[in-house]
């Protein structure tokens, strides 16, 4: 396993969980602010809308290097017929919006029936300034409950796929972890508790850099045994790759969160822009590396020399588009 497929694993434990954890931060305001329906319009026009046309539109045009790649004729006919024989329908990146948006419509019901719910959630959050580490392990625990019946029943890397809906099958539940996890500190108060700038998690930032070594390092040994001529029974794997995962998402999460909290707290003309347009850049970056990533293979270039090319004219041509994109009244509203 070379350090691309070690960085990309390494991603893989936690991005995802954190990105729902950092979405479920604003849940509690927005509930307060515009109730149940109100929030729950809100967010299917941000996060419905992006969804079709990123399943309609944006993911068709992402996958067309591939299609070229792959032999396929240049022929838009030929691609369309090729795309709708599909067993389903790739969505791409945007596979995360649908899932934020059931798990804010969950929300939102339970909002409406029992608006007390936000304070008990805020109750289970308000001492983590203080002990972020007994809030870290009771979210390895729920986490790890949640996961490992899943992970334990499911074929490895099993996707649930219906049409465009599609989503880690055995990740749902520790995703919903994660989005509670958020909502729960964001109901404490965003700048406050676990994400107070000055609190215990982002003074003691460097010891949290150590943490997931460990679990990292089990994680990618669990994946190596795994796939080797000999491999441990499956139950073994299931149980100590689960648990590492688990740690090693919680660890990194927490790292990523403490070296955030503690260094980034002026962002500067370049990283007001940079988080004004991230949604932007998020459902719009795929496009960009996929046709930037076909265009240049045919280059004489080291892989290290054509990822960079690739991150920057990734990073640059979605950055500017959702400037531009931004500028339309209604997709303004939306990005």
């Amino acid at each position: 396993m070379g350090a691309f497929g070690i960085l990309t694993l390494v991603n893989d434990m936690f991005f995802m969980s954190l990105m729902f954890f950092i979405s479920g931060l604003f849940v509690a305001d927005g509930l307060r602010a515009k109730g149940a329906g109100g929030f729950l319009k809100s967010r299917a026009l941000r996060l419905g809308i992006p969804f079709v046309v990123s399943a309609a539109l944006l993911a068709p045009l992402a996958y067309y290097p591939a299609w070229l790649q792959s032999g396929g004729a240049p022929s838009l006919a030929g691609f369309v017929q090729a795309w709708i024989r599909l067993p389903f329908w790739p969505a791409g990146p945007a596979w995360f919006l649908w899932v934020l948006l059931a798990f804010g419509a969950i929300a939102a019901c339970a909002y409406a029936v029992a608006p007390g719910l936000l304070d008990r959630l805020a109750g289970l959050a308000k001492s983590a300034e203080r002990k972020p580490a007994r809030f870290f392990w009771g979210l390895v625990l729920i986490s790890t409950l949640a996961y490992l019946p899943l992970v334990m029943t499911t074929p490895f890397g099993h996707w649930t796929m219906i049409g465009p809906f599609t989503v880690q099958t055995a990740r749902i539940g520790h995703y919903f972890a994660y989005f509670l996890a958020g909502i729960a500190v964001g109901a404490a108060g965003v700048g406050r508790g676990l994400t107070d700038p000055d609190g215990k998690l982002a003074k003691r930032w460097w010891a949290w850099q150590l943490a997931p070594i460990l679990p990292i390092v089990g994680g990618v040994a669990t994946l190596i045994v795994a796939f080797s001529p000999n491999p441990p029974p499956r139950p073994f794997l299931d149980v100590f790759g689960g648990t590492m995962f688990t740690l090693a998402c919680a660890t990194l999460s927490f790292a990523a969160l403490a070296t955030f909290l503690r260094f980034v707290r002026r962002t500067g003309k370049i990283g007001a822009s940079l988080q004004a347009n991230a949604y932007g850049m998020y459902l719009l970056h795929y496009v960009f590396t996929s046709w930037l990533a076909w265009m240049l293979l045919p280059q004489d270039w080291s892989g290290l020399a054509k990822a960079a090319a690739v991150f920057v004219g990734a990073t640059a041509l979605s950055w500017l588009s959702t400037i531009a994109l931004r500028r339309m009244p209604l997709l303004g509203r939306i990005l």
